[in-house]
């Protein structure tokens, strides 16, 4: 349970609207059960006060059929109130939560996330995240509210016999403490697995769908659908068992209730304090007892989540509170660096104890040099510049920007020292502007469209003219991962990116991979260009530009060599 007090934590920033809808909650209860109960006294009294032409003129019908209307105005106002109340604090939570989540993953680096599929932390993110709403709206607030409207009934009850008000509450308070702890023991293991089981479905759902083509061009759908469907029916079964404990839990309130009802009937049937025979206050009694109900059934699947609950507070906790593989100072160096000077020194790296990667390799770049790096794939080319952008880093050796330890920059600083040209080139479901916009520090109370212009001329730097052609062509929508594009198109994009930036220091990864010749021969002179004055590192296993460099290396067996 102690999982769950930093998300408690969090949920204190919201008690005032949590306390609102804690009131009205109350509030519905208290007037559903007056309501009731006022109406099992008014009928029993006015057919009592029937029984006499004189008792018949002299009842009072006026003043508890007001209260009657006022139970049901209330009851109607509060719950429309309570579910406004609840739901708002319940959607300002989740935005807490994830906000808070979002600031926990963004400094962790790759190393950190390695073990987690993306399709696993994008159900964390999401699905579990939206678990954690089960705290607030199906346990803290009805079982609070049932407390105080226990604590209310007895207050009542008492008023005119307090040993119906002992019997009475004495049951609720029973129901209210052994249903929880019962169902919280029999939910616990389909909770679990509901959360594992709809973990997996997702996961294996989002990998179907992104490896559509591949599957379908290797006839492997049928094999990865019967996958799919076993992790269906799985999820479906612990569903199913969840919707069993459910229904036990509700029938067993019920049970509770009636037999509470039959007490009171019983004890009532006595008299009530000084009401003897009890008449019409018999009736108030039991129908206050019958109306009970309400504030029981909350409770019959409060605990029942809980156990689910915990479970996707831990897995969420997996990723949240894991200290960053790679630290940002926040008291760092603040400014970009002023030229592009890089130097690696004896720098030793393996992603784990087996495999090393580089060993004691040193490497450095003059301001405005042009330096390429060759080699095989799978012999760390890659890797090298992650280290450099402080993806992962280094076992031992150092790493200098400009004369200054990369590890002294802070995370902005960092990147606005250095642009990176991937050989993924990763395109948001968005606009063309809003492709672009991601390359230019963000500036408060700037309009979007103040950069139109200078975007247009980066796309016609690029080749991309044909893309501004119709009205507000910067608005079109180029689709999710680019896919209305050509490959040609988007590797042009990415490089359109690096035309928008002025960092000292270019890093060119594969930025030709997958083009033909004169593509490749025409992103090259527009990137050799603009790299005119700066620093540039490209690596690459083509020989294309390679003429340009001032000097070209080769990686071999985690070392650098002059290549031939």
């Amino acid at each position: 349970m102690k999982v769950l007090l930093p998300f408690i934590k969090l949920f204190s920033r919201q008690w005032v609207m949590m306390g609102v809808g804690l009131l009205l909650t109350f509030l519905t209860l208290l007037a559903g059960i007056g309501l009731l109960s006022l109406s099992g006294w008014f009928l029993s009294a006015t057919a009592v006060a029937g029984l006499t032409v004189a008792t018949a003129q002299a009842f009072n019908f006026f003043t508890p059929a007001g209260g009657v209307r006022f139970f049901s105005i209330a009851r109607t106002a509060s719950r429309y109130g309570e579910r406004l109340a609840t739901h708002e604090a319940t959607f300002k939570l989740l935005t807490e939560l994830r906000v808070w989540a979002w600031k926990k993953l963004l400094p962790l680096s790759a190393k950190n996330l390695q073990t987690i599929r993306s399709g696993d932390l994008l159900n964390r993110l999401v699905a579990d995240i939206d678990t954690l709403d089960h705290l607030y709206l199906r346990l803290i607030t009805p079982m609070s509210a049932s407390l105080l409207m226990i604590a209310g009934l007895y207050a009542f009850i008492g008023w005119f016999d307090i040993g119906l008000a002992n019997a009475l509450c004495s049951v609720l308070l029973l129901v209210w403490i052994i249903v929880p702890v019962i169902f919280y023991h029999l939910g616990q293991a389909p909770g679990e697995a509901l959360i594992t089981q709809r973990q997996t479905y997702r996961t294996q759902l989002l990998d179907v769908i992104q490896g559509q083509a591949e599957l379908t061009l290797f006839n492997a759908n049928s094999r990865y659908q019967a996958t799919l469907n076993k992790a269906q029916q799985a999820l479906f079964a612990s569903q199913s068992k969840m919707a069993a404990i459910t229904g036990m839990s509700q029938a067993i309130v019920i049970l509770a209730n009636g037999c509470a009802v039959i007490l009171i009937m019983y004890l009532a049937g006595q008299g009530v304090g000084d009401y003897v025979p009890p008449g019409p206050m018999m009736a108030m009694v039991v129908f206050a007892a019958m109306a009970s109900i309400e504030m029981l059934m909350p409770i019959a699947g409060a605990f029942q989540h809980l156990s689910s609950t915990v479970l996707a507070a831990k897995r969420v906790t997996q990723v949240t509170e894991q200290t960053p593989a790679i630290p940002f100072s926040d008291s760092g160096i603040d400014e970009a660096a002023d030229d592009g000077c890089l130097s690696l020194q004896h720098i030793d790296f393996a992603y784990d104890a087996n495999h090393s990667v580089m060993s004691n390799l040193s490497l450095t770049i003059n301001t405005g040099e042009k330096v390429a790096i060759l080699g095989k794939t799978g012999c760390g080319k890659s890797s090298l510049l992650n280290l450099i952008t402080r993806e992962w880093q280094a076992q031992s050796g150092s790493i200098t920007l400009a004369g200054k330890d990369i590890s002294d920059y802070s995370h902005e600083a960092l990147r606005n020292s250095m642009t990176l040209v991937s050989q993924r080139i990763y395109l948001f479901a968005g606009t063309l502007r809003d492709n672009l916009l991601i390359a230019i520090p963000y500036k408060k109370g700037v309009k979007r469209k103040a950069y139109d212009e200078r975007l247009t001329d980066v796309l016609e730097q690029v080749g991309l003219s044909a893309l501004l052609q119709g009205d507000e062509p910067l608005d079109a929508w180029i689709g999710d991962g680019g896919r209305q594009l050509s490959g040609g198109e988007q590797r042009r994009i990415g490089v359109a990116r690096a035309l928008l930036r002025d960092a000292p220091l270019l890093l060119l990864d594969e930025p030709t991979e997958g083009l033909d010749k004169r593509t490749e021969r025409e992103i090259l002179a527009i990137l050799l260009a603009f790299a005119a004055d700066k620093t540039l590192l490209m690596i690459t296993h083509r020989k294309a530009g390679l003429s340009q460099m001032d000097t070209v290396y080769r990686m071999q067996q985690g070392q650098l060599q002059p290549a031939e």
